[in-house]
């Protein structure tokens, strides 16, 4: 499906952005899903196109088999031996550290550089963690507290983990899920050195760096030599556009060219505008102010305005979730309030209702509380309104 595009088209208030959060937790955690709003594109740091290509590479996953090998288990022991400074001195510097691991099937006492025992402080592991060291690299994960300390305490922060199977050293496949752009962003910034220039160089650059075609490039050439050898497989996630007129000519063509990419996302936009002028140009009208061509790639999807039994079900849905007890004639004004005005305005209503009702010493909203908030809080037709008639009393 990657490459596909999809246009969430209708009035305001509609549900637009409500259907592309609800595909997003859909697809779940390990697909990605990236959100962005048509003016985002006009930062004054970096190039329209360089944003719009961030997001694309932010939308697609890379997934990574590896099979390592790595030391797991409970920890039992956690003991940094120390010697003499050998560079004189009082101080005394630590030689290596001895970890004892235990599985269900065995245990292990290891001997480590004491270039680990910075990592394992760093990831705060102590007696009893459940943690796994990578033969290779010397990284360790703390994969959080064995389930035999479960009744330790009776309020947690820890997640707690059962004892590991099998024995202590043994190989294992560590899945890694990210995304092209973390990628890009990796690669993209060179680790200065240590000397004053470069870390003066580092914090005068601006905070934004534009990647070039020519990185991306070569990660492509990576990634596709990856998923030859079968060590990773794509996931083409969700670019999700909202406002997509606010985009202009430039931002368009430069979409068409992404979207035919090999590697490309599925992307969703959205738009409350009819006919209008197409941003970047002086007379070119188009329907929702995407170019014919552009529109002719895309599926359109048209929202229309809830009538009034949904509108109901919509604002009994919203006062359960905000815990406020409303009463069934006044959840029907609500409605029709709605369908007059919009269900945002409807929904907007509900709280001022509920501090209404506090202060005349109620535990229910009635309709009476509706009535009294909706003469205080005015829509944007009355708004209209008054302001026509008293269009005298207002400044040019």
């Amino acid at each position: 499906m990657s490459g596909r595009a999809l246009l969430l088209a209708g009035p305001p208030g509609t549900g637009k952005t409500a259907i592309a959060l609800a595909i997003a937790q859909e697809l779940g955690n390990k697909v990605p899903f990236c959100p962005m709003v048509g003016s985002e594109v006009f930062s004054s740091e970096i190039k329209k196109t360089e944003v719009l290509m961030e997001n694309f590479r932010r939308s697609i996953g890379l997934r990574i088999r590896e099979t390592k090998e790595v030391y797991e288990g409970e920890v039992t022991e956690l003991t940094p031996v120390e010697t003499e400074n050998p560079m004189g001195g009082y101080g005394k510097t630590i030689s290596n550290v001895v970890i004892g691991l235990k599985t269900a099937k065995g245990t292990k006492q290891l001997k480590l550089d004491p270039s680990i025992y910075e990592t394992l402080q760093r990831e705060k592991v102590e007696v009893g963690d459940v943690i796994y060291i990578e033969a290779n690299s010397g990284a360790v994960k703390r994969q959080g507290r064995s389930d035999t300390f479960a009744t330790e305490f009776d309020l947690e922060t820890e997640e707690y983990v059962p004892l590991p199977k099998g024995e202590v050293h043994k190989k294992k496949e560590v899945v890694q899920d990210v995304t092209l752009h973390d990628l890009d962003a990796a690669n993209a910034r060179p680790q200065g050195g240590q000397d004053v220039l470069s870390i003066v160089g580092q914090m005068m650059k601006s905070k934004k760096t534009e990647i070039t075609d020519k990185l991306r490039t070569e990660i492509n050439k990576i990634v596709n030599k990856y998923i030859d050898q079968g060590i990773a497989e794509l996931v083409p996630g969700v670019l999700f556009i909202d406002e997509v007129h606010m985009l202009d000519l430039e931002c368009f063509t430069y979409l068409h060219k992404s979207l035919e990419s090999a590697i490309a996302p599925i992307v969703i936009f959205a738009t409350n505008r009819g006919r209008c002028v197409i941003r970047g140009t002086d007379d070119i009208v188009s329907p929702h102010g995407i170019p014919l061509d552009l529109l002719d790639r895309l599926l359109i999807v048209r929202t229309a305005p809830y009538n009034i039994g949904e509108m109901e079900q919509i604002i009994r849905l919203r006062a359960q979730t905000e815990g406020l007890n409303v009463e069934d004639p006044a959840i029907l004004a609500l409605s029709e309030i709605g369908s007059n005005t919009t269900l945002r305005y409807a929904v907007q209503l509900l709280t001022p209702a509920n501090q209404t009702s506090k202060v005349n010493g109620r535990t229910q909203i009635t309709k009476d509380d509706i009535m009294d908030v909706h003469s205080l809080f005015l829509d944007a037709k009355r708004s209209a309104k008054f302001l026509q008639e008293d269009n005298t009393k207002y400044m040019l």
